[in-house]
């Protein structure tokens, strides 16, 4: 019997193909519980169409892709309450409140009344909206509806999250909130980062996936990638190596990649 900590995410043979152009080839990973794992890859090379694959938001032209072993596929449902996705500007009902807001998704999900009250000030605490919780969300700054957004993904308490790009956009002492609460929530969740920010996964992720050209062309530890070098030499020699010039980066699928 094993003791290694359970899979919590799974990429076995991704392909996803826009009529004749691939945009992710054979992607395959898995990420065990308790990590926080970086997803690294230049624009256009396919981290969003992998984590729209994981998430359920895509469906795969080949492979698989399970959530605390359900597959996103054919038990969708069940790997929904177990997982937390934040796209990148993840769309907000702007005449909203903060509260209205996590009212009506704690509601959709079929949330307990009992337990609504009880996640809501647990996410508002968390995410520090007290101050604005009443407020409109479109008279919020970027920083503020960042933090609605994360609430959004918590507030089901889910087990494992994924999260692309959490900091763009935002100012140096919002970046650091958010660092800190990705730190925090680290130590109880499982956690798949993309960001084009490399202090960011100094700071936060001891494993790194790169993808370059829809494949993965790394995946392991942080020192073991940088070496001698800077992560972002590292990138720099590996995403220039593998990439094709040819590559169309904006048709690579219907959002940026």
């Amino acid at each position: 019997m094993s003791d290694k900590p359970p899979l919590m995410i799974e990429a076995r043979g991704l392909c996803k193909y826009y009529g004749r152009f691939t945009a992710i080839k054979d992607v395959t990973f898995s990420i065990r519980q308790g990590e926080i794992v970086a997803f690294l890859g230049p624009n256009g090379a396919g981290k969003s169409t992998t984590m729209k694959l994981l998430t359920g938001y895509l469906s795969p032209s080949e492979g698989s892709a399970r959530i605390c072993g359900h597959d996103m596929k054919t038990d969708r449902l069940a790997a929904a309450d177990r997982l937390g996705y934040l796209p990148e500007n993840g769309p907000l009902y702007h005449d909203m409140t903060p509260r209205s807001l996590l009212e009506f998704f704690a509601e959709t999900r079929g949330m307990p009344a009992d337990r609504r009250g009880e996640r809501i000030a647990a996410v508002v605490k968390l995410c520090d909206l007290t101050t604005v919780i009443n407020r409109p969300i479109s008279k919020l700054s970027r920083g503020y509806r960042q933090r609605v957004g994360m609430a959004m993904t918590l507030l089901h308490d889910p087990d494992v999250l994924i999260l692309d790009e959490p900091t763009a956009g935002l100012d140096p002492n919002q970046i650091r909130d958010v660092r800190q609460t990705i730190r925090q929530l680290g130590e109880t969740k499982t956690i798949l980062l993309s960001t084009h920010i490399m202090q960011e996964v100094e700071e936060l992720a001891d494993r790194i996936i790169l993808i370059n050209d829809g494949r993965v062309v790394y995946d392991g530890p942080r020192e073991e990638l940088v070496g001698d070098s800077t992560l972002e030499q590292r990138f720099h020699e590996l995403t220039q190596r593998d990439a094709e010039p040819d590559r169309p980066e904006d048709v690579a699928e219907p959002a940026s990649a």
